[in-house]
């Protein structure tokens, strides 16, 4: 499954969400079961319980918290009416979790846009930035996912990477005065060919060279397990550059236990560095119905360090 298949899935959601009535949402609570508190604040997405909650957001958040949840992620969020991201902040705010990543770049995430040089693509993405700042305000976020796009096929890698650097100094200077951080997403060649960020010393080296506490690394450790490997030893080199997590096991891009990523060991690694950030659950779910979301709710619980 890949980004735009969730965000697909999160459009959808959120389209049907709206329709729900108060009365259907207490009917789902009224089938949840209070479950002790996750360690550390892994975050599902919008669908990953509809069987469960039913399509209501408001629904599937209050059920993710009765589960043990402690926060959230909505890559779509940024194209939701400003009504509905009131009402999802509102809804986490009452249950006491946290907002994770949305997408800062939407439009721009695929094509060779950071990677031109270009006055005009430079624009384009700070702008997105600034729009990003009232969207991170409604719905108490921090974080903002950048994908920096494709390679160019007639540049040299050197100079896309400066100015991939002249574009993201830019943005943070937009983000950074509200607290906010984009945290750059390197992507694996096999799901992703050609894109500018695949390897975390790559996206080390941006980030150093931006110098900014606005622009960090999402290190997603489904992306690396395909493109390096290595990822206990990749996390202790770029740890003063991650800021943000996300997970899915390989293969499948499931819940984890499903493939050959021991979570419990890396979970365990990240949290005695002291992380107390968010671990975006962005993959998909390998069993279907209740059965499926309950397996992974089960995977989380095997796998939540002690």
């Amino acid at each position: 499954m890949n980004r735009r298949d969730f965000l697909a899935t999160s459009t959808a959601t959120g389209v049907a969400a709206l329709t729900a009535t108060a009365s259907g949402r207490e009917h789902a609570r009224q089938t949840m079961h209070n479950r002790a508190t996750f360690s550390m604040h892994f975050a599902p997405h919008f669908g990953m319980f509809r069987h469960h909650a039913g399509d209501d957001p408001v629904a599937q958040l209050e059920f993710a918290a009765d589960q043990g949840f402690t926060a959230w992620e909505d890559n779509g969020m940024a194209g939701r009416s400003v009504e509905d991201q009131e009402r999802i902040a509102a809804a986490m705010d009452r249950l006491g979790m946290t907002m994770g990543v949305f997408v800062m770049n939407m439009g721009t995430a695929w094509g060779p846009t950071l990677s031109q040089g270009k006055p005009e693509d430079r624009e384009a993405f700070v702008q997105s930035a600034r729009d990003s700042v009232d969207v991170a305000k409604r719905t108490n976020a921090t974080w903002m996912t950048v994908v920096p796009g494709a390679r160019h096929p007639r540049i040299d890698l050197s100079y896309q990477t400066a100015y991939a650097v002249d574009s993201l100094r830019a943005a943070a200077e937009v983000l950074e005065p509200h607290g906010l951080v984009m945290v750059l997403e390197p992507l694996n060649p096999l799901n992703h060919p050609n894109m500018l960020l695949a390897e975390m010393g790559h996206a080390y080296e941006i980030c150093r060279a931006v110098d900014s506490p606005a622009c960090k690394i999402l290190d997603d450790l489904y992306h690396q397990q395909i493109t390096e490997g290595n990822l206990i030893p990749n996390i202790d080199r770029a740890w003063s550059e991650i800021a943000y997590f996300q997970q899915g096991d390989n293969p499948g891009r499931n819940e984890p236990t499903t493939g050959e990523i021991n979570y419990r060991n890396v979970f365990a690694h990240i949290k005695a560095k002291g992380f107390t950030g968010v671990l975006g659950m962005e993959h998909g779910l390998s069993q279907g119905g209740k059965e499926g979301e309950q397996a992974l709710i089960d995977a989380y619980r095997a796998c939540d360090p002690d």
